[in-house]
């Protein structure tokens, strides 16, 4: 039995995951790790990390690898995405994780981020021949994608993260009702083409993976006792969550941090994250709700076992 970890360099957080890799190809995880990082703060929009957050970027890579380490492993897979790919230094600072820790960064694009959240996902929840709409909100951007359990038929990454969208609409505390309108508006118009797509292949379920939908989950176990189990997945009631975006968007950020269940790290992006989901749920008649905790970093480890 081998160990490996698998670090996520997203946009907002820095995901860490390490499991044991068993001679039948399964695998059991034996530590997760988060750590905040906002590498998309003052220069997501401008293609640019800033010297602020590259620092923090590196810092977090460090920590992560005395956890790696910690646990006996060695074998590390790092992976980034939207703010790295999209930034003029994201070179630069890929190689200085080469120079400071020896770890080879693979920058992969949004195709290929999409494609492994559709495998995270597909490990948390059964599906079947029915075609869902799967959605992963990031930070710098968002992958939407269509599938069932045989194959992902349709996927594309958005640079619609909600670090972009801060900046871009940088939203009052609590946002207005008129500014909630010019982002919807917004996001009609970038995603124009999703329409087409979704009445081609009806999906009626939308999942989302990790993320937001980690906290929607959270919340809601500490108000209704939904998800409270430990498994991978759970369903959203579909009235729990609509009530819940209520609450969200009519929050100041000082009354957000105080609603049992939410992550800390979530209390600036949550509103717009719900805005998003709100926004797909209505605009497209979707019926059901699912949260998937398994997203890039466990469809990662499925790719690496069964390549």
């Amino acid at each position: 039995m081998k160990k490996i970890a698998i670090i996520d360099i997203g946009t907002n957080t820095f995901n860490l995951l390490i499991a044991s890799i068993n001679e039948d190809r399964t695998y059991q995880i034996s530590h997760t790790g988060k750590l905040s990082v906002k590498m998309g703060e003052g220069g997501i929009n401008q293609k640019i990390i800033a010297p602020f957050a590259y620092q923090r970027g590196l810092f977090a890579i460090g920590e992560h690898i005395k956890t790696i380490q910690q646990h006996g492993t060695s074998i590390i897979f790092a992976f980034a995405t939207s703010a790295v790919r999209n930034a003029e230094n994201g070179k630069a600072f890929v190689d200085d994780i080469k120079s400071l820790y020896d770890i080879n960064v693979k920058v992969i694009g949004g195709d290929e981020e999409a494609e492994l959240i559709y495998f995270g996902i597909r490990q948390a929840i059964e599906l079947d021949n029915e075609n869902v709409l799967m959605l992963d909100i990031g930070g710098g951007s968002n992958e939407i994608i269509i599938g069932n359990r045989h194959e992902c038929i349709w996927r594309k990454s958005y640079d619609l993260g909600i670090s972009r969208l801060l900046e871009r609409f940088n939203p009052s505390d609590p946002i207005e009702l008129d500014e909630i309108t010019i982002v919807e508006q917004y996001l009609d118009a970038q995603l124009t083409d999703l329409s087409e797509v979704i009445s081609r292949y009806k999906p009626k379920i939308l999942i989302g993976s990790s993320g937001s939908f980690d906290t929607y989950r959270s919340i809601l176990s500490e108000q209704l006792n939904i998800g409270s189990n430990g498994s991978p997945s759970i369903e959203i009631p579909l009235d729990k969550y609509l009530n819940l975006h209520k609450k969200l968007v009519s929050t100041t950020k000082q009354e957000r941090s105080l609603i049992p269940g939410m992550d800390p790290m979530r209390v600036d992006m949550i509103v717009l994250a719900t805005i998003f989901t709100h926004f797909l749920v209505m605009r497209f008649g979707l019926s059901r709700m699912l949260q998937s905790s398994y997203s890039l970093k466990e469809g990662a480890i499925w790719q690496i076992i069964n390549r």
